[in-house]
């Protein structure tokens, strides 16, 4: 399997979901920082974790600093106050421009404001743990170069679920982007039309400006029916 790269990440809470994923995070290899203002709350951690423990309140500037927020890759604010979340994701994302943000709420209302300002949040519980590790480490779509007139740009494109199992010439025709190269298993390889996309495989795809809001959401949003 090709190497995860190395991040670092913040995680505000140390209750159950955040104690679980501060240690994922950490067998995985990332570098892992928590914040909770309880220092009781550390002890759910267990004596092999070796991040970062720091006792603070999650939207206050300082003490994302001393979680080093300024190198992270991703944040994941799940205390179980809806409101810290909230403003601790915006902090993060807002102040510190870090690039994967999530956030637990439980107020599926507010969750639904929270995914249009680009924070995706889960607003039921359980939460799992899995379901954070996805939105915290994967960019689903990113850009990677554009050529010199500006028309045309490469974006990284995450294989997401739905599209797993089917061939590559579907997310073409559904998106308009052209599959330049794809990476599997760190190795990168010119796919075919009917090359089928396999978890954990990226692509990089040829795209227009007038394009990239359609690759958003035909990777997010992949067709119905069996494949």
């Amino acid at each position: 399997m090709g190497r995860v790269d190395h991040v670092h990440v913040v995680v505000m809470g140390c209750g159950r979901v955040g104690s679980a994923i501060a240690r994922r995070l950490e067998e995985i290899g990332h570098s892992v920082a928590v914040i909770d203002q309880d220092p009781e709350a550390f002890r759910r951690l267990g004596p092999e974790f070796a991040g970062r423990q720091v006792t603070g309140l999650g939207f206050d500037r300082q003490t994302l600093l001393d979680a080093g927020i300024d190198s992270a890759g991703a944040f994941a604010a799940v205390s179980s106050g809806d409101n810290s979340n909230i403003i601790s994701a915006r902090v993060a994302r807002e102040t510190f421009g870090v690039e994967h943000v999530v956030a637990r709420i439980y107020d599926s209302k507010r969750a639904e404001v929270y995914e249009r300002m680009g924070i995706p949040s889960v607003a039921t519980v359980p939460w799992t743990v899995n379901r954070l590790m996805r939105e915290l480490l994967s960019v689903k779509v990113s850009e990677l170069w554009r050529e010199p007139t500006g028309k045309v740009l490469l974006m990284r494109v995450t294989v997401t679920d739905g599209w797993v199992g089917r061939p590559l010439a579907e997310l073409e025709a559904a998106s308009g982007a052209r599959a330049s190269w794809m990476v599997r298993f760190g190795e990168a390889q010119l796919p075919t039309p009917s090359t089928v996309m396999q978890t954990g495989d990226h692509l990089v795809m040829a795209v227009t400006d007038e394009l990239t809001d359609r690759v958003h959401k035909v990777v997010e949003n992949p067709p119905e029916g069996r494949h």
